[in-house]
C-alpha cells in the first residue's frame, strides 16, 4: 500500500490518545445512543452516502456489539484478533473479514502498528456488487443474508488472502475515493467492491471461515473449485496440502459430502470439456485427449465409451449441429 497513505492511517485519532492516555472504556457516544451496543450507521455515515471507511480504534479491547449495516474488515498491517461465538480469529495483513449486521463480535486491543480498515456500508450498496455475482456462490450468500430482516441470520466469512495486490490496488482506491468525500463515487465504489467479490470467488482457496457452512463443507467447495479451473493437471494431494489434511482423510471429506471420490469428480470434468471440443473444434480425439489431461490415449477411448456407448468418432458424427452435448 502507498506510503502516504499509511502514514495517514497510522495517525492517532482524538479517541485514540484518550485511550494511550488511561480512558479505559470505548468512548459509546461516538458509536451509538442506545443502551445495547448496536454501532449505528447514522453516527458515521455523512449524509446520502452508501458507504464510508475508518481505521479500526487502536490501544483498547473493543467490547462485543452489534452494528445496523455491514462491516468489511481489511488488515493493511499487522493483526488484529475478533472474538465471535466464543471463538478467536486473528487477522494478519491482507486478510479480509465480512460481517453482516446480525453478527456480534468484540475486538481484542490492537496497538500502534496495527492497521485494520473498516468499510461500512449500507445493504444498497451492495446492489451493483450483487448483480456483478450472477452465480449461486458464498458471497452472493452472504450479501442475500443481509436483506433478511423477517428471519436475520448471523453471518461471517473469513477470506486468508496474504498479499495479493489485485486486492490491496482495489482497497486503496476505494479509501481514497471515499476519504475525498465524492458522493458521485459511491457508483464507482460499488464496481470496485464487485470486483473485490469477483476476485475472492476466484480464490475460494482463501476462505477460512463461513460462518454459515461446516468446514467440510467449505473443503468440498474449494476442491470442486479447483477441479474446474486446473483439470488438466488437478492432483488430490495439492488441495490435502493447502488444508493441512492427510490424501486419505480428504478422500474421505469429499465422498461423505458427494458421495464420489475426486477421481470420480475429476473424470466427469474432463469428460465435459472433452465432448464440447469434440462438438466445437476439429481437432483429433488424440490431441483432444492430451488437452484435457489424459496422456495415454487408450485409457482416454476406452473411459469414453464406457461413458458414452460410442467412440469418439462417432459421438462427434451425433453430436455436431445438434445442440446437445451429453455430460
Amino acid at each position: 500500500m502507498d506510503d502516504g497513505l499509511m502514514r495517514k492511517l497510522q495517525e492517532i485519532s482524538p479517541e485514540e490518545q484518550a485511550y494511550r492516555n488511561g480512558t479505559d472504556a470505548v468512548k459509546r457516544d461516538i458509536y451509538t445512543v442506545k443502551d445495547a451496543f448496536e454501532v449505528d450507521a447514522k453516527l458515521l455515515l455523512r449524509e446520502n452516502r452508501l458507504i464510508t471507511v475508518r481505521t479500526h480504534s487502536r490501544f483498547i479491547d473493543f467490547p462485543p456489539h452489534r452494528h445496523n449495516y455491514i462491516e468489511i474488515m481489511y488488515v493493511c498491517q499487522g493483526t488484529i484478533t475478533h472474538s465471535i461465538d466464543g471463538k478467536e480469529l486473528t487477522m494478519k495483513q491482507g486478510d479480509m473479514l465480512l460481517l453482516n449486521q446480525h453478527v456480534c463480535h468484540g475486538v481484542k486491543r490492537a496497538e500502534y502498528g496495527d492497521i485494520g480498515i473498516n468499510f461500512i456500508a449500507l445493504p444498497e450498496f451492495f446492489d451493483i456488487p450483487l448483480q456483478m455475482l450472477k452465480e449461486h456462490n458464498v458471497i452472493a450468500d452472504f450479501l442475500l443474508n443481509t436483506f433478511r430482516y423477517n428471519h436475520p441470520v448471523s453471518h461471517y466469512l473469513l477470506f486468508r488472502l496474504g498479499s495479493q495486490k489485485a486486492i490491496e490496488n482495489l482497497v486503496e482506491n476505494m479509501i481514497l475515493s471515499i476519504t475525498e468525500g465524492n458522493p458521485e463515487e459511491d457508483g464507482i465504489n460499488q464496481y470496485s467492491m464487485g470486483l473485490v467479490f469477483l476476485y475472492l470467488i476466484n480464490h475460494m482457496e482463501s476462505l477460512e471461515h463461513n460462518s454459515s457452512q461446516s468446514y467440510k463443507d467449505v473443503v468440498v467447495q474449494a476442491t470442486m473449485k479447483y477441479i474446474d479451473t486446473w483439470y488438466r493437471t488437478a492432483n488430490l494431494g495439492k488441495v490435502a496440502r493447502d488444508f493441512n489434511l492427510t490424501v486419505s482423510a480428504l478422500s474421505k471429506i469429499i465422498k461423505n459430502q458427494t458421495g464420489y471420490t475426486f477421481q470420480e469428480h475429476l473424470m466427469r470434468k474432463r469428460f465435459q470439456k472433452a465432448v464440447v471440443y469434440l462438438v466445437e473444434t476439429e481437432l483429433p480425439a488424440d490431441e483432444i485427449a492430451a488437452n484435457v489431461g489424459y496422456e495415454n490415449v487408450s485409457f482416454f477411448y476406452r473411459q469414453f465409451k464406457m461413458r458414452y456407448g460410442m467412440t469418439p468418432r462417432k459421438y462427434r458424427m451425433e453430436h455436431r449441429g445438434d445442440g446437445e452435448i451429453r455430460i
